[in-house]
């Protein structure tokens, strides 16, 4: 009997967006399980607690029945041994991604030369999104309900109030 595969896709998820859905859904059709692992990073001031990120994305990966929504810190390497898995999954938005995930994945070699880093190219309607530019749009007043998951929507709108709101 073969063991399950497993994958973790790690990121801050401040917040997730539906480019993140994407990698997460395709993550899912390759892997027997993926757990959406959310880093405790103390040197970036985050949006929304790690709590709160994981709730977002607990409702955004809800149709997923083999993803799993979990948080870290420390080293990568650590929390894949901890999950018994050897796969990361990391996204890929364009060609200047590529170098700074190749140069993290070198580095996750280095550290652990039994785990892959996989990258899933995502689509091209997704090339331009991040968590950053989510948040920036947003506080700027600029709609962004088609680019994040609804539930996000509604707490980006009770985190960050905005004199016109843009509901559609």
């Amino acid at each position: 009997m073969r063991q399950p595969i497993q994958a973790v896709y790690p990121g801050s998820f401040d917040p997730i967006t539906n480019g993140h859905v994407y990698i997460a859904e395709r993550a899912a059709g390759l892997f027997d399980r993926v757990v959406v692992s959310i880093l405790l990073n103390p040197q970036k001031k985050a949006a929304f607690t790690v709590e709160e990120r994981k709730a977002m994305a607990r409702e955004a990966l809800i149709h997923l029945p083999n993803v799993e929504i979990a948080s870290f810190s420390g080293l990568l390497v650590d929390f894949l041994r901890q999950e018994k898995s050897r796969i990361i999954i990391r996204g890929l938005r364009a060609l200047s991604d590529f170098e700074y995930e190749f140069q993290l994945a070198l580095m996750n070699r280095q550290l652990a030369p039994d785990i892959e880093t996989l990258f899933i190219v995502t689509e091209a309607r997704y090339s331009y999104l991040s968590s950053h530019a989510v948040k920036e749009i947003y506080q700027f007043g600029g709609a962004v309900h088609e680019m994040v998951p609804p539930g996000v929507y509604r707490r980006l709108r009770e985190r960050f109030p905005l004199p016109r709101d843009l509901a559609p």
